[in-house]
């Protein structure tokens, strides 16, 4: 295992609110059982720490709820996880250390496709089971039975990132004929535009551009003007968040001015992303997957509270992943608890037999190589958006209206996405 990579029990900023209660919670067990070991990597480092850093604290305000609580079949829990820095080379080498030196009972995923798909063969070596999170379509190669996703895209997953947004563009009036396309070369975005092509046949729109560039890309002002001389109505992007500040940063300074932009964005959700662009989201249509509407809020407020009263240093309101990060332990939990064991074909068992709520999502069912079974993803429009915007615009949905699905709309597109620049 590289050196690169370092244990970290108490993370930075997180782990100090949380290590007085852990121990006190310890100090509860009568039987003194053993703890539970659930290990995994995530992402504290490297470009998606701003979105590993808030599941990271999820997961430890299960772990001090938990334990709080009695722990699981009256053992304590406990998580060891390593910091895999945004690399993909160094998550199979974490994963092999976890249960050959480590000797965790369990492993969970980390943050995002890139990380969670180098995970899995070292997983299915040892037969564990596999909750990955926020990984898109990451077994549909593997087609692992003991995996399971935490990631509301359905059962075609690569398709559900984008089907909302050409949904509405095939409604509007009049109606958009050609598309442009451009993703990041990399695994997430990749399947994202795949779906999005099959999105685009469904609806029966043109593809008038479609291309891939490097993670590495700083300069977009190729790329976009490129996609302006094809002239295309809608421009699906497909990104990782490094990237998807810089396109929208160029297609402004450009003038960029299709009838829709957006769809595939990852970063949009994050608090300081939202804060360095302000303005520059007005009228993007982008895919989310929970957002803090008065329905959706009201099995997480208190989790939100605990969590926003921790986040220092980290993503402030932790909307994107901080729950999840919770609720995908709550998924595992309920599987140790419901098969009375943490034998891991019992778990899966359990697993792809029950359906599961957590303060992020109810109903969950999982079926096809562990996706679940109806899609909660979501598309939201921003809009109205000015340079004095802040945390407490972030905070709630004044700036934001959720187009689709219908069970979860706010309100109407403002259409065509020249109309929301204000």
């Amino acid at each position: 295992m590289s050196n690169q990579v370092t244990r970290r029990d108490v993370n930075t900023g997180i782990g100090a609110a949380l290590l007085s209660p852990a121990l006190a919670a310890a100090a509860a067990f009568a039987q003194g059982g053993e703890p539970i070991k659930i290990g995994f990597s995530m992402a504290q480092t490297g470009s998606l720490a701003g979105a590993g850093q808030q599941a990271l604290l999820g997961t430890q305000i299960w772990e001090e709820e938990t334990n709080a609580k009695g722990g699981l079949l009256g053992r304590p829990v406990k998580l060891i996880y390593y910091d895999d820095q945004t690399r993909p080379e160094n998550v199979p080498a974490i994963y092999t250390k976890l249960l050959d030196v480590d000797k965790v009972d369990l492993v969970i995923g980390p943050y995002g496709t890139n990380m969670v798909a180098p995970a899995i063969p070292a997983v299915m070596q040892k037969g564990k089971v596999f909750i990955g999170l926020f990984a898109l379509d990451a077994n549909g190669e593997f087609h692992y039975p003991k995996y399971f996703s935490m990631l509301p895209s359905g059962p075609t997953p690569k398709e559900s990132f984008s089907e909302g947004f050409f949904q509405i563009a095939a409604a509007q009036n009049p109606r958009p004929e050609t598309v442009a396309i451009a993703a990041e070369d990399a695994e997430f975005s990749r399947n994202g535009a795949d779906g999005g092509r099959n999105n685009i046949k469904k609806y029966g729109f043109k593809i008038v551009y479609d291309k891939t560039y490097p993670p590495s890309t700083t300069d977009f002002s190729p790329i976009i003007r490129a996609i302006q001389a094809s002239n295309p109505d809608l421009v699906l992007i497909c990104s990782y968040p490094n990237s998807s500040v810089g396109m929208l940063q160029s297609a402004n300074e450009l003038r960029l001015k299709p009838r829709m932009m957006g769809g595939g964005m990852v970063g949009l959700q994050y608090t300081a992303i939202k804060s360095k662009l302000k303005s520059k989201l007005n009228g993007i249509v982008n895919y989310e997957t929970w957002v803090p509407s008065s329905k959706l809020m009201a099995p997480a407020a208190d989790f939100f509270k605990k969590y926003q009263a921790r986040a220092q240093g980290i993503d402030p309101l932790g909307y994107y992943l901080g729950g999840w990060g919770y609720a995908y332990l709550q998924v595992l939990a309920d599987g140790i608890t419901g098969s009375k064991s943490v034998n891991d074909d019992k778990i899966a068992d359990y697993l792809r037999t029950h359906e599961f709520n957590t303060i992020m999502a109810s109903g969950i069912r999982f079926g096809k190589n562990g996706e679940w079974t109806k899609s909660g993803m979501l598309q939201v429009q921003y809009h109205g958006i000015t340079e004095a915007a802040n945390l407490e615009t972030w905070r709630g949905m004044s700036y934001q209206t959720v187009l689709t699905p219908a069970e979860e709309k706010t309100g109407s597109i403002i259409y065509p996405y020249e109309k929301a620049l204000g």
